[in-house]
């Protein structure tokens, strides 16, 4: 059944750790141009992945896992904060995925919730002590208008990231 309001079920959020995923990756590459539905990825550039490697000025971000954990507390804190509902949340070393019920077409504001509380709460907690920021910009927000669309992103988000992640250091 479609959803027939203006406002989607649901929004599926993905965001990235900093350098873990180059322009130019073997695994596909997503830009202004080639992000809609149906499209497809712009093909592996080993060129562009050597020159944007020089292009970043610190290391890759992998997360640990009281890193994860923390981002993770964040996360929830934020949607019960604003009233947000999760339907689906898996944080990996690096990347994140969420899928969330907001009641409102509101996709970067999400994101950017979710990164300042995740960054936030492991600075207080002495788990990111960097000036930078431990993400990527911007990130990805799918919108779900109905009821399989949503239990697909949770299903990719819950069984689709290969095995659980051991949480120790």
């Amino acid at each position: 059944m479609w959803n027939d309001t203006d406002e989607p079920l649901a929004i599926f959020v993905t965001f990235r750790t900093y350098g873990t995923w180059l322009p130019g990756d073997d695994r596909g590459t997503i830009n202004r141009h080639h992000n809609k539905y149906g499209t497809k990825k712009i093909r592996p550039v080993p060129e562009w992945v050597t020159t944007n490697k020089l292009r970043m000025n610190r290391e890759p971000v992998a997360l640990g896992p009281r890193q994860r954990a923390t981002v993770r507390k964040a996360i929830k804190e934020a949607c019960r904060f604003r009233g947000w509902r999760i339907l689906s949340i898996n944080v990996r070393t690096n990347h994140i995925h969420v899928v969330v019920a907001t009641g409102q077409r509101n996709g970067s504001k999400v994101v950017n919730s979710f990164k300042a509380n995740g960054t936030r709460m492991m600075r207080e907690r002495g788990l990111w002590k960097s000036e930078g920021s431990p993400w990527v910009d911007k990130g990805s927000t799918r919108y779900l208008w109905n009821g399989k669309s949503v239990n697909r992103a949770c299903d990719y988000v819950e069984y689709g990231q290969g095995d659980d992640l051991p949480e120790f250091d």
